[in-house]
């Protein structure tokens, strides 16, 4: 599809979005889209610690703890790539918030029917599915943040937003405990499901309100209804704000054709094509491999099958630790060195782990507190690459470019590592096991060490600033 262009203006529209203080509207847009992280979390964990659950006689599903850790781990995944291409390119066409409204649609549906699942075949299908939907609010919803998110709290925000998965994790892996524990075998696991879809129905109900992107409208022609949604925002704030001198003239387009797009990733910004792949293959194939596979390791090696949410939830809490007290350091010392200090760091203390498990000198216990060590740093780092992606490309392509790097660094990170790790748990040799975690570490440290040579100074600057709209015919001054 080509471009097609339909006029051109001048707004100050992304200068008075970066202006703005802090207030009620914009915990509104914390609340209505970020929270569907926690659903992801939530999602991934119910499923890592009911693996054993399902694999039991009379779950009404024939199904191994493998197969669930593995491959429907793998197909979830595979769902997510596809849903992020796919609601990806309709998100930078058609608007943010049409989008995030469909594709949280799409999550409900496919996780009710698979709280009925029957069959093997049935709960396969409908974690791909789940997972279709999961993938698209990714690209529809970090594009919305980032849009309307003022600049100087943008990494710090969404930063602490990506990490917000893990209260989900946390959630879902106590709530697993007793759902094991006190309802039948072929009940607790359909329970567990059926609460998903509960806090999905919460987060539909607050999304309602978010208003789509005044960036995005302005570009595709629709300048008027990006002015009124921000003179709106103005007056729900109700403070005296000055009025900011920097405006941009833009060539207003209805589409962007993919031919543009690829011309922006490969031949426009190479290094940062490089750099974003980087950052995302190293914390897929590290968090999908153990996110779905901690479980299985508790199972294998301790024999602990019904409480293993006790432990996961230790982990998950060190995980939003991490975004939480680290976020802050994103916009104030800066986007390179955090994000390099974390692969490589998250990377340098999996190596320990993987040394120590390998001679044997940890239990339960203490895994779990070197693995909370390790994703306390690794968490950071790892939502800072959804940050990273969504910064440095034109906002034409911002959605389509978060896509593109999640489904190519997923596919091979988040497809691959369930699949191996699974197979190397499964051996019960704890040499196997060593290897997954000594892979994931150096492929960590690798994209930290990527980030020190090609990383982008974003830290407090205009969206603007970092990446030109590719409609940008000029910057002025208001008289």
């Amino acid at each position: 599809m080509s471009d097609v262009e339909t006029g051109t203006i001048s707004t100050k529209v992304p200068a008075r979005l970066d202006r703005l203080p802090w207030s009620r509207w914009h915990w509104m847009i914390v609340i209505g889209l970020g929270t569907v992280w926690i659903l992801d979390g939530l999602e991934v964990t119910i499923v890592g610690n009911l693996s054993a659950q399902l694999a039991k006689p009379g779950s009404g599903v024939d199904i191994t703890q493998a197969q669930v850790a593995g491959l429907a781990a793998a197909l979830y995944v595979a769902g997510a790539c596809s849903g992020a291409l796919f609601f990806g390119w309709l998100t930078d066409r058609f608007g943010r918030k049409k989008l995030f409204i469909v594709t949280l649609i799409v999550y409900l549906a496919a996780t009710l029917m698979t709280a009925f699942s029957f069959s093997a075949w049935w709960f396969f299908l409908f974690r791909f599915m789940t997972g279709f939907g999961i993938g698209g609010e990714y690209a529809a919803i970090n594009s919305a943040i980032d849009e309307l998110i003022p600049s100087r709290h943008r990494g710090r925000i969404d930063i602490i937003i990506n990490g917000s998965y893990w209260l989900g994790a946390a959630g879902g892996a106590l709530l697993t405990v007793p759902l094991l524990n006190d309802l039948p075998v072929n009940i607790g696991w359909r329970v567990a499901f059926g609460l998903g879809v509960v806090l999905g129905l919460a987060i539909l109900l607050v999304r309602r309100h978010v208003p789509e992107s005044p960036r995005w409208l302005f570009i595709h022609g629709r300048d008027r209804e990006a002015e009124e949604i921000v003179d709106g925002i103005e007056r729900e704030i109700g403070k005296d704000l000055p009025e900011p001198e920097q405006s941009m003239t833009v060539h207003q387009r209805k589409s962007i054709g993919f031919v543009r797009i690829a011309h922006t990733m490969v031949a426009l910004y190479p290094k940062r094509t490089v750099l974003g792949l980087s950052l995302f293959i190293g914390q897929a194939f590290l968090y999908n491999a153990i996110t779905f596979g901690y479980a299985q390791i508790l199972s294998t090696f301790f024999q602990i099958d019904t409480y293993t949410g006790y432990y996961f939830a230790v982990i998950a809490l060190g995980n939003f630790l991490g975004p939480l007290l680290l976020g802050h350091l994103f916009d104030t010392v800066g986007r390179i060195p955090m994000i390099s200090a974390t692969y490589i760091g998250s990377g340098l203390l999996l190596l320990g782990t993987a040394w120590l498990f390998n001679e044997g000198m940890l239990t339960a216990v203490t895994l779990t507190a070197c693995w909370s060590a390790v994703l306390f740093v690794a968490s950071a780092g790892a939502s800072s690459a959804y940050l990273t992606v969504s910064e440095i490309f034109p906002m034409e392509t911002r959605a389509m470019a978060i896509a593109f790097f999640f489904a190519i660094g997923t596919a091979a990170g988040g497809i691959a590592g369930p699949l191996v790790f699974a197979s190397l748990v499964e051996t019960g040799v704890p040499g196997d096991t060593a290897l997954a975690f000594t892979i994931g570490a150096l492929v960590m440290i690798a994209g930290g060490l990527v980030e020190l040579f090609l990383g982008v100074k974003a830290e407090r600057k205009g969206l603007e600033a970092i990446a030109a709209p590719l409609t940008t015919a000029g910057v002025a001054r208001a008289a």
